[in-house]
């Protein structure tokens, strides 16, 4: 009996606390429905404040090497979440792409991409436009002036000058540079799907045209050096063949000109030792024939070996340049605005004010 009343007691005392937090809540609903406004106020401020940003987007679908595998391995590991053929012999598989794209020299060959505006007034490359053309929030103007101040006067004091983007050393970065790639890196999002290596490109630029124009920039880019990579080996090979097919054409010639040269010296002569040495000739020009038939089928195979490692990109979603802004959202920022308005002023009067009037009586 004493233990239910007891909880009775606490229940009691649980539910005078709510009605008096909400008859506090209640005598304060001025100050939150004017917190609530004003804050409404800020975020659509703040919402037009922020500059439009589109992204553009595309979706590839690479030619993997084959490899040999079994049948039931490579089953087990598809219901795994991996994907054996792509960690085969080929050393950047689908799965390092996004480091590529995020790498030094491949963001710095990205510096010198033409771009330009859809209403086609401004035409620059990509590092003038990161560096001169984004426009800011006005608040981070008044962050950044203090730093930019800084950096105004050591660059004053330093002999270093800013770099065109085309004069760009990707091991050795300037502080605008830097700052560019930066920039350039959080605009840039490359995710590989590990179970079939779709490989999902976005690019987020204050510009739909520029941001079309970047994306189809860094996929060209991208099947450029995974082609240059994958053929590197068979393009050196093709090379050696040409030298080799080269050199036993040159043999070759040289050897029917002896030939010829020698039979013609010698039409009339039955000597037994003119004979000899007019088979010794023929049979070396056979022999340079032979070599120069061989070294010619191995070029072509060369040919045929650079052409078959040669990766083919089927483009499931081409680029398209993109009609809506993807953010700002300004119902998120406002609803965000309100909410933290509210909670911040709901708490106020529930635990603000007892506080401060504590610490008045002390």
């Amino acid at each position: 009996m004493e233990n239910e009343s007891d909880k009775r007691e606490m229940r009691g005392a649980d539910d005078f606390d709510l009605v008096a937090i909400v008859r506090k809540l209640w005598r304060g609903r001025k100050l939150i429905v004017w917190s609530c406004v004003i804050a409404a106020v800020a975020a659509l401020i703040a919402a037009f404040s922020i500059p439009k940003e589109y992204t553009a987007s595309a979706v590839l679908s690479p030619e993997l090497p084959s490899v040999q595998m079994s049948t039931g391995v490579g089953a087990l590991a598809g219901m795994m979440g991996f994907n054996i053929a792509e960690n085969g012999q080929d050393a950047v598989y689908p799965i390092l792409y996004p480091e590529v794209v995020m790498s030094a020299p491949f963001i710095a060959e990205l510096f010198s991409v033409e771009v330009s505006d859809r209403k086609g007034e401004m035409q620059a490359t990509l590092y003038d436009y990161l560096l001169d053309r984004c426009r800011r929030p006005w608040w981070s103007h008044l962050i950044s002036a203090p730093f930019a101040a800084v950096e105004r006067l050591v660059e004053f004091w330093s002999d270093e000058r800013p770099t065109e983007g085309a004069d760009v050393d990707p091991y050795r970065f300037t502080a605008e540079q830097m700052k560019a790639a930066k920039s350039l890196r959080s605009r840039i999002a490359v995710s590989v799907d590990r179970k079939t290596s779709v490989i999902t490109l976005r690019v987020t630029m204050q510009d739909p045209v520029v941001a079309a124009a970047v994306a189809d920039a860094v996929i060209e880019n991208l099947q450029r050096y995974i082609t240059s990579y994958r053929t590197s080996k068979a393009r050196r090979d093709l090379e050696f063949a040409e030298h080799l097919c080269e050199e036993s054409r040159m043999a070759y010639e040289t050897a029917q000109s002896r030939y010829a040269e020698y039979v013609d010296r010698n039409q009339n002569v039955v000597l037994r030792r003119v004979r000899i040495e007019e088979e010794r000739l023929q049979n070396e020009m056979q022999l340079a024939y032979n070599v120069y038939n061989q070294t010619s089928q191995q070029l072509q195979l060369a040919r045929a070996k650079v052409q078959e490692m040669t990766p083919v990109y089927a483009v499931v979603s081409p680029v398209t340049v993109p009609l809506r802004a993807s953010r700002p959202s300004k119902p998120t920022i406002i609803a965000v605005f309100v909410f933290l308005a509210g909670a911040g002023s709901s708490a106020w009067i529930i635990f603000g004010r007892d506080v401060m009037s504590r610490i008045r009586e002390k």
